[in-house]
């Protein structure tokens, strides 16, 4: 069974790079573009509107590369605290380094690098020497003076004009981050101010993905939007400076309408113009006009509310979130008239682990049909699983000779004699160098391998809190893993 799309790569990227076009031309040739979200990687929209490229916004890049230049923001607070991106494990500060590398990769220009809210923190400050040590141009920002009430204080040589002045070459300039709150804003914002007093009339905007503003407010869409920022407790809402100024309902979150009154009154002090009536109207979102299959994004999208709702209910078991942000996912779940077996796989895998008495992760394949992995003594539930999902796709059924023990047994010795691991039990990273090993001389691992890329979108759920590794591991390859909020056993340390 094919996987059922309902998103227009091509036509989303000649939709927006026209519109962020259109927005140069009206700032004479000079705009600050707030990037919101991930650039590389943005997993989230592409579970949410299938067929959604999780890199397309740098094609969208390259493809506007003679236009364009970037400026990343990192928050000093974030440095600090060692701020973590969940979905990949990464520091705010690696992931930063990550997308500069691949964006050079990819011939995109990254000018400088911008430490936000800076007041002397140690590791901000050790940072950016490592930074420079590597020949990069990096600025500090402190808190802006006067905000956000005092505009003739931030729009002035004390606020905005005691940031540093970054030179820019090229008409669009990109200010983006590794994740929310790190600076963006007024970073474009003290660049616009610099810009005028060297009259360069800069305007700025934003790139939007979500909430997606031409849709209705409790679409499943913008619910899983919620969902997904409900530890920032973003909300999604109705524009009221839209409506007013137009006569037409558009959708915005609480951040940006509650912040528009004095944005609006920043960029006109700066300007001496009004630009723009409404928040909505500085978002440049072409992801309504890209949806070619409503059924199939809708669905989608409340699968994904079940996720969150999950995810969040075992992060609050492991202390990394609110009771507020599990009440809040759990609301958004029941808005949409969703129970967590919305996603088949979730009563399934219960249903099993109640009959065999062993903790075990179901996964549907492409065609529908579930496969379970158990939680035994040689391998754990999770390569279990995915070494059953890959023999079936490949037409072997239960057939288990597809891997040697001569390759097992080492591994497991190797682990607890030579390692001293605590546990005999092999994890999927290493049943999946051993069937890669296996694959050489083996034709029916060779054959199973090859089916690991079917594996991506498939769902999967396990009747108890994964390592924090195995879970990565099967993100990795584009599984849609959930949890129970059960402990497998009562150690403290997850390794």
């Amino acid at each position: 069974m094919s996987k059922e799309i309902g998103f227009d790569n091509d036509l989303y990227i000649k939709l927006q790079s026209e519109k962020i076009l259109e927005r140069i031309k009206m700032f004479n040739n000079k705009l600050y573009l707030e990037f919101g979200g991930k650039l590389f990687d943005d997993l989230h929209a592409a579970r949410v509107l299938p067929g959604f490229d999780p890199n397309i916004k740098t094609k969208l890049l390259t493809k506007l590369k003679e236009h364009v230049e970037i400026i990343f923001c990192i928050s000093a607070n974030d440095i600090e605290k060692n701020r973590v991106r969940a979905d990949l494990g990464l520091s705010y500060d690696n992931e930063m380094l990550r997308l500069i590398d691949n964006l050079r990769a990819l011939g995109l220009y990254v000018s400088s690098i911008v430490i936000t809210l800076y007041k002397g923190q140690s590791s901000a400050t050790k940072f950016a020497q490592k930074l420079e040590q590597h020949g990069e141009k990096v600025y500090f920002h402190r808190y802006t003076k006067g905000y956000p009430s005092e505009v003739d204080v931030i729009v002035s040589d004390e606020g905005y004009g005691a940031n540093p002045y970054i030179e820019t070459t090229r008409p669009l300039v990109v200010v983006t981050a590794p994740g929310p709150s790190s600076g963006k804003l007024a970073t474009c914002l003290s660049q616009m101010y610099h810009d005028y007093k060297h009259g360069i009339k800069a305007g700025y905007a934003k790139f939007e993905t979500f909430p997606v503003w031409n849709l209705p407010l409790k679409h499943p869409l913008n619910i899983a939007y919620e969902s997904a920022t409900a530890d920032l407790k973003d909300i999604n809402q109705i524009d009221p400076y839209h409506f007013s100024e137009y006569g037409i309902l558009s959708v915005n979150y609480n951040r940006d309408i509650e912040v528009f009154p004095v944005l609006k009154n920043i960029l006109k002090k700066i300007t001496g113009k009004e630009i723009y009536k409404s928040p909505t109207d500085m978002g440049v979102n072409m992801v309504a006009s890209a949806i070619t299959n409503e059924a199939v994004v809708e669905k989608a999208a409340k699968k994904e509310v079940v996720r969150r709702y999950l995810k969040s209910e075992c992060d609050y078991k492991r202390g990394q979130a609110s009771f507020d942000t599990v009440e809040r996912t759990k609301y958004l779940m029941a808005e949409l008239e969703l129970t967590p077996d919305y996603l088949a796989v979730v009563g399934k895998s219960k249903k099993m682990s109640k009959s065999c008495g062993y903790p075990c992760v179901a996964l549907q394949l492409p065609n529908g049909e579930i496969v379970y992995g158990k939680n035994k003594k040689i391998v754990s539930a999770s390569a279990a699983v995915v070494l059953n999902a890959l023999r079936t796709l490949a037409g072997m059924g239960d057939d288990f000779d597809i891997i040697s023990d001569d390759i097992l047994l080492p591994i497991t010795k190797l682990r607890t004699q030579y390692l001293h691991a605590t546990s005999s039990v092999l994890t999927l990273d290493d049943v999946l160098i051993a069937l890669s090993i296996s694959s050489h001389n083996n034709q029916k691992a060779k054959k199973a391998i090859k089916k690991l890329e079917a594996l991506s979108g498939c769902e999967a759920h396990c009747t108890y809190i994964l390592s924090p590794a195995e879970e990565q591991t099967l993100k990795k390859l584009g599984i849609n893993i959930t949890c129970e909020p059960v402990f497998l056993n009562n150690n403290l340390y997850e390794s």
